[in-house]
C-alpha cells in the first residue's frame, strides 16, 4: 500500500498528516479483517463481479465483516494520490525538477508492480484456491496508476476533477453486458489488455481483479483533494465531510434508480441488498459510497483533540508503514491458518486471530517506521 507520502513533512506538518495516516491505518486495520478472514475463516466473498452475481450473506455479521472492508481498496488509491501531490509539494521546495520527480515515481509504480508479482502473489498462492500464473492485484493497479498519475502532478485542480468525472462515468460504459461473464477466449492480445486495462476477467495465465482504468479515478481525485490540503488545510478537512455526505446522497438515488451506475441490478430491497454492491470493476455506486464514507471519516479525524490523537496513534503507526504492513500481514495470516487454524474456524473464532495480528504487527511497523526515518535506510526504504 503506497503512499507517496513525503517523509520529511511528518516531523514539521504532523497535524496536517495526522487525519491522514490515521485513515490509511483504519483502512488497513479493515484489509486485515478481510484477509484474516480468508485464511483463517476460510469464508472470504467469492467475489462481487460485474457477471458473476452479488455473493450471498445469511447473517448481518457476515456481510458487515465484508463490508466495512470495501473502504479500503478506493481509499488506498485515493490517499496514495494525496500523498503523491504533497511528496511532489516538498520535493519542489528542496529543489526538485520536473523530470527528477516523475522519475522517483516510476521507480516506485515498478517497485509496486514487481512486488506483486514476485512477492505478493506467492501469499495468495498459500490459501490453496489454485490462484492463475499471473494475478493482476491492488499493487499492480496502484504502482500503475502512480505511473500514469505523475504525469498528472502538475495539472491545474478543474482538469483534475474533470479527468476524475469523466473516468467514473466513461469506464461505467466500458464494462460489458453480465451475460458475457465467462465468454472471453483470451484467444488474442486484445483479450488480455482489457483485463489489465478495463474489466476483470482471465483465465489460468492470467488474472486481473484490478483493472488499471476504473481505479485511476481515485488516485487523480486525490492529487485534487493534496491541492485542496495545500493551499488551505483546515478548509479541505472541513470540506472532507460535506463532500462525503454529498457522495452518500448521490449514492442513494443512483441506487434506488438500479440502473446506470450500478453495472448489476439489486437482487432484492433489503438493506443488504442495497449495500451489495459490484467492486470488481468498481461500480459508480460502489465508489460514491465508499468515498463518501472515507471523506466522512477523513474529516471527523482530522478534528481528534490532542487526547483523541493519542488514542488513535496505533492507527498511525500502521498508516506510516503501509507496504510493508501489506505484505507481512499477508504471510502472517495465512501462517496462523496453515499453522492454527488449517480446517478454517467460525466467523466468529477467526475475530480474535484478526486482533493477534494487529498486536503482533504493531511494534514491528513501528520499529520499520522508524528505521525508515534515518539514513542510510531511508535512501532504499522511501521507495518501500
Amino acid at each position: 500500500m503506497e503512499t507517496g507520502q513525503p517523509e520529511e513533512t511528518r516531523d514539521h506538518s504532523s497535524a496536517r498528516l495526522f487525519a491522514v495516516d490515521a485513515l490509511r491505518g483504519l483502512i488497513i486495520v479493515f484489509m486485515a479483517l478481510d484477509h484474516a478472514n480468508m485464511f483463517i475463516a476460510h469464508k472470504h466473498s467469492p467475489g462481487e463481479y460485474w457477471g458473476s452475481g452479488f455473493p450471498i450473506y445469511y447473517d448481518s455479521l457476515a456481510f458487515m465483516t465484508r463490508f466495512v472492508t470495501h473502504l479500503s481498496a478506493p481509499g488506498f488509491f485515493f490517499l496514495m494520490g494525496v500523498g503523491m501531490l504533497l511528496f511532489a509539494d516538498a520535493r519542489q521546495k528542496r529543489g526538485w525538477g520536473k523530470w527528477a520527480m516523475i522519475r522517483h515515481f516510476l521507480i516506485r509504480g515498478a517497485v509496486l508492480i514487481a512486488i506483486q508479482v514476485l512477492v505478493v502473489n506467492r501469499a495468495w498462492e498459500l490459501s490453496g484456491d489454485g490462484w492463475p500464473t499471473i494475478y493482476i492485484g491492488v499493487l499492480f493497479a496502484l504502482g500503475s496508476a502512480m505511473i500514469l498519475s505523475s504525469l498528472l502532478l502538475w495539472l491545474k485542480p478543474i482538469y483534475l476533477l474533470l479527468i476524475a468525472v469523466v473516468l467514473i462515468i466513461g469506464t461505467e460504459f466500458l464494462v460489458p453486458a453480465p451475460e458475457l461473464w465467462g465468454t472471453f477466449q483470451f484467444s488474442s492480445p486484445n483479450d488480455y489488455i482489457k483485463a489489465v486495462w478495463i474489466f476483470p476477467s482471465g483465465n489460468a495465465n492470467l488474472w486481473s481483479n484490478y483493472p488499471i482504468l476504473p481505479w485511476l479515478e481515485l488516485v487523480v481525485f486525490g492529487i485534487l483533494f493534496g491541492h485542496w490540503i495545500r493551499r488551505d488545510q483546515k478548509q479541505a478537512y472541513s470540506s472532507a465531510w460535506k463532500i462525503g455526505i454529498g457522495l452518500l446522497l448521490a449514492f442513494l438515488v443512483i441506487r434506488w434508480l438500479d440502473g446506470f451506475g450500478n453495472i448489476l441490478p439489486r437482487m432484492g430491497n433489503t438493506w443488504i441488498d442495497y449495500l451489495n454492491l459490484v467492486k470488481y470493476p468498481p461500480s459508480m455506486t460502489f465508489t460514491l459510497l465508499t468515498m463518501g464514507l472515507n471523506l466522512i471519516l477523513l474529516g471527523l479525524l482530522a478534528k481528534a483533540n490532542e487526547k483523541l490523537q493519542i488514542f488513535f496513534y496505533p492507527l498511525v503507526v500502521y498508516g506510516r508503514a503501509p507496504l510493508f504492513f501489506y505484505v507481512v500481514h499477508l504471510f502472517l495470516y495465512a501462517g496462523l491458518g496453515l499453522w492454527l487454524a488449517p480446517e478454517g474456524t467460525s466467523l466468529v473464532s477467526m475475530y480474535p486471530y484478526w486482533l493477534l495480528g494487529l498486536l503482533i504487527l504493531f511494534p514491528v511497523c513501528l520499529l520499520y517506521g522508524r528505521l525508515k526515518q534515518h539514513p542510510p535506510a531511508n535512501r532504499v526504504l522511501r521507495f518501500l
